[in-house]
């Protein structure tokens, strides 16, 4: 099927050129996987940049280049003239990478299971038979924005449709720049990032949900709002709760709370800060020394600036259980081991690439956010 003139299906895995593990490198302990991600990075030297996303574990981004998120990592890439980008995240992650790097440099997945399913949840298939059902029933312009945590076809669909991408820090600016150019939002894949953002500019009185599973589901007034959410959410962040929340501060009442606009929004009101994962890092960087901070996102997030910042005390909010993102877990170091040796062999696995058609249109999409 065709969606905004690109060829895409229906798949959570996008890239059937993409590896698996070789049963050789399944059985590494940390002490020689060390070693041989060290001395392959050596070897390698400048001819690679390796990227770890907040959410990556410890033993993946001690050998980072750069630790952050998803949006600033690639743009790091592209300032490099590194020939091999690694990225230690998820494949949407790769894909914004591929699109804003230098056509010279490849970027490589680790795993081939790493797949963030909220991206799954909104791909440019079902959107574009919602994008016709939605359009001939409401009387309004719409303007899609999909958030950076999509796929490269969603992107690039939302580019042909007049709109654009936004991140978690600047979605709200986005909203208003489409805003300025139709009558209605719809805002895909997170429905709580879009809730909260429609609350912040005041128009939550004015929102409908978009069930793309189920139609009997979908709030009859959906073509009649003003945002529309896509019924998408992060599977980690949906899991707080505001009883999180009340229970922490019963517990330890000295204690901040910060937390990700991915939350719910009773857990977004009950916090003391609210913002994407580097406004998380700021937040405990910032903290005074002997201050408390729980923290509202992924764990190893929480894990790490417990590490990087020991004048502060760092606590999960609802525990490692709650807090960790299996997509994000499928890049263990065994994976970067096998990776990185196939470079220095001279074999690159595991390619992201985004056909040149649909790069382009994401690209544009992504650049309507910088001008904003």
């Amino acid at each position: 099927m065709e969606t905004a003139d690109i060829d895409t299906e229906l798949s959570l895995f996008k890239y059937d050129n993409l590896e698996r593990l070789p049963s050789r490198y399944r059985d590494l302990d940390r002490e020689e996987r060390t070693e041989r991600i060290t001395a392959a990075l050596d070897t390698l030297d400048d001819d690679v940049v390796m990227l770890g996303h907040n959410y990556q574990r410890e033993e993946i981004v001690e050998h980072a280049d750069f630790v952050g998120d998803s949006y600033g990592l690639s743009r790091e890439a592209a300032a490099t003239d590194a020939p091999y980008v690694v990225f230690c995240g998820v494949t949407f992650m790769a894909e914004s990478a591929d699109i804003i790097t230098d056509d010279d440099q490849a970027v490589l997945l680790p795993s081939m299971e790493a797949s963030c399913p909220m991206a799954g949840m909104a791909e440019a298939l079902q959107v574009d038979a919602a994008w016709t059902e939605l359009t001939a029933a409401a009387d309004a312009e719409i303007v899609p924005i999909t958030y950076m945590n999509s796929y490269a076809d969603l992107k690039a669909f939302c580019a042909e449709h007049g709109g654009a991408v936004c991140t978690s820090s600047n979605a709200h600016e986005v909203f208003e720049w489409a805003f300025d150019r139709g009558d209605t939002v719809l805002f895909l894949p997170d429905k709580y990032l879009g809730r909260n953002t429609a609350h912040r500019l005041g128009l939550e009185d004015s929102v409908a949900e978009w069930d793309p599973w189920d139609a009997d589901a979908t709030d009859p007034a959906a073509a009649a709002a003003d945002v529309i959410l896509w019924d998408g959410y992060c599977q980690v962040h949906e899991r707080f709760r505001a009883e999180h929340v009340r229970r922490l501060r019963a517990d330890r009442p000295e204690a901040n709370v910060v937390v990700h606009p991915e939350c719910r929004r009773e857990v977004v009101e009950a916090a003391d800060v609210v913002g994407s994962t580097a406004t998380i890092r700021e937040t405990v960087a910032e903290a005074a020394p002997g201050e408390t901070w729980a923290i509202g996102t992924e764990i190893h997030l929480a894990n790490h600036l417990d590490r990087w910042h020991p004048e502060v005390e760092v606590v999960p909010l609802c525990g490692d259980a709650c807090m960790d993102c299996n997509a994000m877990r499928q890049i263990d170091p065994n994976y970067l081991t096998w990776i990185l040796e196939g470079l220095v062999e001279g074999e690159q696995r595991n390619v992201v690439s985004v056909a040149p058609e649909t790069a382009a249109l994401a690209e544009t999409a992504m650049d309507r956010m910088l001008r904003i």
